[in-house]
């Protein structure tokens, strides 16, 4: 009979088994990943192996490690902080906006079906300090906030760098004034509702609910945006014009 146990150094194995590991964990805010002799002692696997395979894994960028703090889930941050700057400047609001309402949606369906009770509490109290901020600074840090809770509460670690990456454009002034622009004429009021109506889908346990809501919020936001950047292009137009009338 061919033996079913694979040996404990078996690296390959030891692979196969943290890739599951890494995808069906819930590791914290932090991500930290159990120690190399914890991991051996879950897995059955001997710790040799499992250091060969975290080798494996961090050449892949699926784990960091940092000298006495340990083994981390995701990309070293250093690493993608300096790649973030290159990628945010080679792109332009709408690109943000076509990417944030193809990842967003999913985002709040999963945390519709995986958000803890103390996230829903956070996620209401981020939207309460939106509407209580005074200006434009506060808004973008709370807005973003409350984002990112509902981002970090779909529990998808991939997911959350790629939002992590999109987000870091908020960082951007103009990118600030031009979102202020966009919350004219009621939009503040607006998005202030579509934001209760999404955290309440997730409440409810909506997938469906809780990913429409997020869509036509951002919509609404790309529509204004749009908007806002077409009188960049009009003003100076409709001025040229003037000129050419007068002369």
């Amino acid at each position: 009979m061919v033996p079913t146990q694979p040996p404990l150094d078996n690296a390959n194995y030891a692979l196969e088994k943290l890739r599951a590991l890494l995808g069906d964990g819930d590791f914290g805010a932090d991500g930290k990943l159990p120690t190399e002799r914890a991991l051996s002692e879950l897995l059955g696997i001997g710790r040799r192996a499992v250091r060969q395979a975290l080798e494996v894994l961090e050449a892949e960028g699926a784990v960091w490690r940092r000298q006495g703090s340990g083994t981390f889930v995701g990309q070293r941050p250093e690493a993608l902080a300096s790649d973030v700057g290159a990628i945010v400047a080679g792109t332009d609001f709408m690109e943000i906006m076509e990417v944030r309402l193809r990842i967003e949606p999913q985002l709040a369906q999963l945390a519709a079906l995986r958000a803890k009770p103390s996230e829903l509490v956070r996620m209401r109290e981020l939207a309460r300090k939106i509407t209580e901020s005074d200006d434009a600074d506060a808004r973008e840090l709370w807005d973003g906030a409350l984002h990112r809770q509902i981002a970090q509460s779909a529990r998808n670690q991939l997911f959350l760098t790629i939002f992590d990456v999109i987000n870091h454009v908020r960082q951007n002034e103009a990118w600030q004034n031009i979102r202020e622009r966009a919350r004219t004429d009621g939009g503040n009021t607006i998005a202030y509702a579509q934001h209760a109506g999404i955290i309440d889908a997730i409440a409810a346990r909506d997938p469906a609910g809780a990913g429409e809501a997020m869509r036509q919020h951002l919509l609404m936001l790309q529509e204004r945006l749009i908007r806002a950047t077409s009188l960049d292009v009009i003003e100076p137009a409709a001025a040229l014009g003037e000129v050419e009338v007068a002369s």
